[in-house]
C-alpha cells in the first residue's frame, strides 16, 4: 500500500467512525422522550398466551360495551353520612362524570353499609392521559363536598396513574443521575479532564444508537417494552460501555508507555482488548438470551432488549472510544500524559512493582490458601440469609414506594366494602356451564356476590343465583345473558382485597372446581393476573438460572482453554450471588422494611449478577493466562491482579454506581434490584476477584488450566 494512502486512511477511517457514531446519536437522541408511545406497563401483556388471565382478558371486549379502565372514587367520613351528604356526593360525581376522558356507564353513588363511606366506578379512556384525568376527577369530585368527607381515587386507574408518574423519572432523573455518577467515579480514576468525557460519550452514543433500533423494533411489534425494561436498558447499557471503555484505556495507556507511535499504540491496545471485552459482552448477551425462553413477556422481551444494548456498548468501546483516542494521542489523558519509556514494558514490571494491588497480589502469593477457605466462609455466612427471602410477589398496592393515594384508598375500600370490589374476578364459561359454574362461586365464602353480563341498554349486569338464575334486573327489562363465542362471563367480588396474599390463595382454591367442570373455563382479572404472574416468574427462574450457567461455562472454557477454570469460576460467582442475595434479604426485612420481593427479582439478580460478575473474573483471568505462558502460573497470577487490580475496581465501582441510580425511580421492584447488583457487582469487585479467585487458582497452580497444555507447562 503506499504510504501516502496508509496515512490518509490513518486519517479517514478514526474519523469517519466518528462522525457515524455521532449522526446515529443526533438521530437516535430525541428518541430519549418518545419511549412511551412504544412502551406498556400493563401486566396482561406480558403473560403467556396460555394463561387464563390472558385468555380471559383478550376476549373482555366481547362482553364490555367498552373497553374502558376503572377508576373507584372512595369517600370516607367519621361520622355517618346523611341523605344531604349522600346527594351531594351523588352532585360531585355527577361532575367528575363530565370531566373529558371519563366514558359513559359510570355507576352511582353506593354508600357502605355502615353508612361511613361511599363508592362509585367510573371509566376512563385507556388511550387517554390516566393521571391528568384523574387530576381533572379529582377537582370536579371534591368541588362542594361536603365537609369532613375524604376522597381517595384508586382501582386500576389509580394504581396505573401512580406508576406512570414514577416511571415517569426515567428519561431525566435517573439518566443524569447515572451519567453524573459515572462522570464524579471516572474524573477521581483519572483525574483528567478529557479521558472522563470521553468515556462518557462513548456510553451516551451507545445507549443513543441502542434505543433508536430497540424503537423501531418495539414500533414494528418486534420486541415490547415496558417502563421497567427501559430503565434496566440505561443502567446496563451506561455501566457495559463505561467498563469496557475502562478496560480499553488502560490498555491503551499501557501500550503508550511502551510504543512511541500512537498507531502502534492503538493496535497493541485493540489486540489486547477485543478478546476479553468480546467474551465479557458475549457472556452477558448470551445469558440475556437465554431469557427467550422464558413464560413472562416481561422476561422474555427483556433479553433481546438488554443485548441489543450490550452490543453497542461493546460496538461503541470498540470502534468510537479507539479512534477517539487515537486522535487525542496522550493528550487525552491530560494532564497525567503517559510517557514512552521502552523499559517499563506493558506486561506490568511496574504495576507487579509497588502500588496498591501489587501489595494485595504479594499478600494473596504468600498466603493463598487460609486466604480462600476464610473468603469462602465469609460468603457461606452471608448467603444463609437466603433463608429470609420473601420472592413470592407482592400487592399491586406495594409496588410503588412512599405515599400513594391509591394505597390509602385500597384500605379504605377494604374497610367499608367487600376488599374485591372495582376488581371482580371474571371467570370465562361455556353457556352450558354457567348454572355449574354460578354455584360453585356463590358457594364460596371467598366470594360476595356474583353478577353476569347482559344485553341491555341500561344494564350490562345482573345478579346471578347459586342454581344460574338471573334473580334481579332493572324492571321493565328482560335482557337476556350475552353469549360470545358460545361463552358467558361471569363476574365475582372477592371478601378480600383484590392485591392481598388472601385474594391470591382465594383464586387459587377457585380455579380447583372451576377447572374440573371444564377446561374451558377460564379465571381472570387483576388477583388472577397477579397469580399467573407469580407462577410463571416462578418458572422462569427454575428454568433460566440452570441454563445461563451452563451457557457461560461454554464460553469460559472456549475463552481460557481449560474446564477446571471455568467450573471454579462459576462456583465463585454462584456463591457470591447466594451471598448478596442473602445479604439483600436481611437489609429488605430488617432494615428497610419492604413488604416482600416480586418472584423475578432472583432471575433478575442472577442474570445480572451472574454475568456481570463473570466479567470481572474474564477480565482478571484472560491477563493471568496471558502472563502465566510467559511467567508461569503463580507469577501470571501475582502480575495478572496487579496491572488489572486498578481498572477492574474501578469498573466494579462504576457499575455499582449506575445500578444504585436505579433506586432513585420509586419503584419496588427496581429499587431491590438496585441493591442486589450494586452490593453483588462490589462483591465480586473487592473480595471474590482480589481475593478468592487468585488464591484458590495460586493454591491449585497450574492444574488450573487442565486440561489444557498450559497444564503441563514449567511452573
Amino acid at each position: 500500500m503506499p504510504r501516502s494512502l496508509a496515512r490518509w486512511l490513518r486519517v479517514l477511517v478514526p474519523a469517519v467512525l466518528i462522525v457515524a457514531w455521532l449522526a446515529a446519536a443526533a438521530v437516535g437522541g430525541p428518541y430519549f422522550g418518545r419511549v412511551e408511545e412504544v412502551s406498556s406497563n400493563d401486566q396482561t401483556t406480558f403473560l403467556p398466551e396460555s394463561a387464563d388471565a390472558t385468555v380471559v382478558q383478550s376476549r373482555l371486549d366481547e362482553f364490555q360495551d367498552s373497553d374502558s379502565l376503572p377508576a373507584i372514587l372512595v369517600f370516607t367520613s367519621d361520622e355517618k353520612l346523611s341523605e344531604s351528604a349522600l346527594g351531594e356526593l351523588q352532585e360531585s360525581l355527577d361532575r367528575a362524570a363530565g370531566v373529558d376522558g371519563v366514558l359513559e356507564g359510570g355507576s352511582p353513588a353506593i354508600p357502605s353499609e355502615d353508612g361511613l363511606a361511599v363508592q362509585a366506578i367510573l371509566p376512563l379512556d385507556p388511550d387517554a392521559e390516566t393521571g391528568e384525568v384523574l387530576t381533572e376527577v379529582e377537582d370536579a369530585a371534591t368541588d362542594g363536598m361536603p365537609e369532613g368527607v375524604r376522597l381517595h381515587i384508586t382501582g386500576p386507574a389509580g394504581f396505573s396513574a401512580e406508576l406512570s408518574e414514577a416511571f415517569a423519572g426515567i428519561d431525566g432523573v435517573l439518566l443524569l443521575v447515572a451519567l453524573a455518577a459515572v462522570l464524579v467515579i471516572l474524573v477521581l480514576v483519572y483525574r483528567s479532564v478529557i479521558l472522563p468525557i470521553a468515556v462518557l460519550l462513548t456510553s451516551v452514543l451507545a445507549l443513543s444508537a441502542a434505543l433508536l433500533a430497540i424503537w423501531w423494533l418495539a414500533k414494528a411489534g418486534v420486541l415490547l417494552l415496558s417502563g421497567q425494561t427501559q430503565g434496566i436498558l440505561f443502567i446496563l447499557v451506561i455501566g457495559a460501555a463505561t467498563d469496557y471503555s475502562l478496560l480499553y484505556v488502560a490498555r491503551y495507556r499501557e501500550a503508550l508507555r511502551e510504543n512511541r507511535s500512537k498507531r502502534i499504540a492503538t493496535g497493541v491496545a485493540l489486540r489486547g482488548t477485543i478478546e476479553p471485552v468480546l467474551a465479557s459482552g458475549g457472556t452477558v448477551i448470551a445469558g440475556l438470551l437465554c431469557l427467550l425462553l422464558s413464560d413472562l413477556r416481561s422476561n422474555s422481551t427483556l433479553g433481546p432488549v438488554a443485548a441489543i444494548g450490550i452490543a453497542f456498548a461493546m460496538l461503541a468501546a470498540l470502534t468510537f472510544l479507539p479512534a477517539v483516542l487515537y486522535a487525542l494521542g496522550r493528550v487525552a489523558f491530560w494532564p497525567r500524559r503517559p510517557h514512552y519509556d521502552p523499559e517499563l514494558s506493558a506486561s506490568g514490571a511496574q504495576a507487579t512493582a509497588r502500588g496498591v494491588w501489587a501489595a494485595v497480589a504479594r499478600f494473596v502469593r504468600r498466603h493463598p490458601r487460609p486466604i480462600w477457605i476464610i473468603t469462602t466462609l465469609l460468603l457461606v455466612v452471608g448467603a444463609s440469609g437466603l433463608t429470609q427471602l420473601r420472592a413470592d410477589g407482592v400487592p399491586q398496592s406495594d409496588l410503588v414506594l412512599g405515599e400513594s393515594q391509591a394505597r390509602d384508598g385500597q384500605v379504605a375500600l377494604g374497610e367499608h366494602f367487600p376488599g374485591g370490589s372495582g376488581s371482580p374476578v371474571y371467570v370465562l364459561a361455556p353457556e352450558e356451564d354457567m348454572e355449574e359454574v354460578a354455584g360453585v362461586l356463590a358457594g364460596s365464602e371467598a366470594i360476595d356476590g356474583v353478577t353476569i353480563t347482559v344485553d341491555g341498554s341500561s344494564s350490562t349486569t345482573a345478579t346471578l343465583s347459586a342454581d344460574g338464575g338471573i334473580e334481579s334486573l332493572v324492571p321493565g327489562e328482560s335482557p337476556a345473558v350475552r353469549v360470545s363465542q358460545g361463552d358467558v362471563l361471569i363476574q365475582a367480588t372477592l371478601v378480600e382485597a383484590a392485591d392481598s396474599e388472601q385474594a391470591a390463595k382465594d383464586v387459587r382454591a377457585l380455579r380447583g372446581p372451576l377447572h374440573e367442570i371444564s377446561e374451558q373455563v377460564y379465571v381472570g382479572g387483576v388477583t388472577a393476573t397477579a397469580v399467573d404472574t407469580n407462577d410463571a416468574a416462578v418458572h422462569d427462574r427454575d428454568l433460566i438460572i440452570p441454563l445461563v450457567l451452563g451457557v457461560i461455562f461454554v464460553i469460559l472454557v472456549l475463552l481460557l482453554r481449560s474446564l477446571l477454570a471455568p467450573f471454579l469460576l462459576i462456583l465463585t460467582t454462584v456463591l457470591s450471588f447466594g451471598t448478596a442475595l442473602g445479604v439483600s434479604a436481611i437489609v429488605f426485612n430488617q432494615i428497610l422494611d419492604f413488604p416482600g420481593a416480586d418472584a423475578a427479582v432472583p432471575l433478575y439478580g442472577f442474570v445480572f449478577l451472574v454475568a456481570l460478575g463473570i466479567d470481572y473474573n474474564i477480565f482478571l483471568m484472560t491477563r493471568v493466562r496471558e502472563e502465566a505462558k510467559a511467567h508461569g502460573t503463580r507469577d501470571g497470577i501475582t502480575r495478572g491482579l496487579a496491572i488489572t487490580g486498578g481498572v477492574i475496581t474501578s469498573a466494579g465501582v462504576v457499575l455499582a454506581a449506575t445500578f444504585s441510580a436505579l433506586a432513585v425511580i420509586p419503584i419496588l421492584f427496581l429499587a431491590q434490584l438496585a441493591f442486589i447488583v450494586a452490593f453483588g457487582v462490589l462483591l465480586d469487585t473487592f473480595v471474590v476477584r482480589s481475593l478468592l479467585v487468585p488464591a484458590l487458582a495460586d493454591d491449585i497452580g497450574k492444574r488450573i488450566w487442565w486440561p489444557s497444555r498450559l497444564a503441563r507447562a514449567d511452573d
